[in-house]
């Protein structure tokens, strides 16, 4: 998020809203969705052009223990996640850039939350399609970094093994600025972006 305002540093056309908070669930975005999207704009008479979404790690986590119970249920995510993208294209077009993947290795997160590529891969798949029957722009960087190896992916993540480290952000940064459909949509003056865990 930050990079993409650096990024835009002395251009006033564009103005960018980080009003992400880290451990929300699809659910919590869904209910602050338009309440938020409402109350930005540099002018009392506009609101944000396009919105960016990014959520869906946390509802994948399983709790207690790496067999434990999901978060969200996943038939519970594939309706919420719906629900979000409807409420959101209600409001302004909308582009969504997936989840990264985790480091196994570092689990649990907080003694708590067990992060598996397994349960990622099926909450990211999910919301994929859910963006394609939608029309909407997704970019899937899981499968991007899952690419590029192991040892790739843990050098851009935090101690935690859950959040990007300042390479990680930018290796975000540069396949945003590199995908096509957010550089047509990015043409819009004012971005709400509404994050999940990866947002600071």
């Amino acid at each position: 998020v930050e990079g993409l305002r650096r990024f835009w540093m002395g251009n006033p056309d564009h103005i960018l809203y980080n009003l992400g908070v880290r451990g929300d669930r699809t659910e919590q975005v869904t209910e602050r969705l338009e309440p938020e999207f409402q109350r930005r704009g540099e002018l009392k008479s506009r609101v944000p052009d396009l919105i960016i979404l990014s959520v869906g790690i946390n509802d994948s986590a399983r709790l207690g223990t790496a067999d434990g119970r999901l978060f969200t249920e996943f038939e519970e995510f594939k309706f919420q996640i719906g629900e979000l993208l409807d409420r959101a294209q209600k409001l302004a077009p909308v582009v969504f850039v997936g989840m990264v993947p985790v480091d196994e290795t570092k689990m649990p997160f907080h003694d708590c939350f067990y992060y598996n590529h397994f349960d990622q891969y099926r909450y990211k798949e999910a919301t994929k399609h859910a963006c394609l029957d939608r029309t909407i722009p997704y970019l899937d960087i899981f499968d991007r970094w899952m690419l590029k190896g192991d040892s790739w992916v843990h050098s851009r993540l935090g101690e935690d093994g859950l959040h990007p480290n300042a390479q990680g952000y930018q290796a975000i940064l540069q396949e945003v600025l590199a995908w096509d459909a957010a550089i047509r949509s990015l043409a819009a003056k004012e971005v709400y972006l509404a994050k999940g865990i990866v947002a600071n």
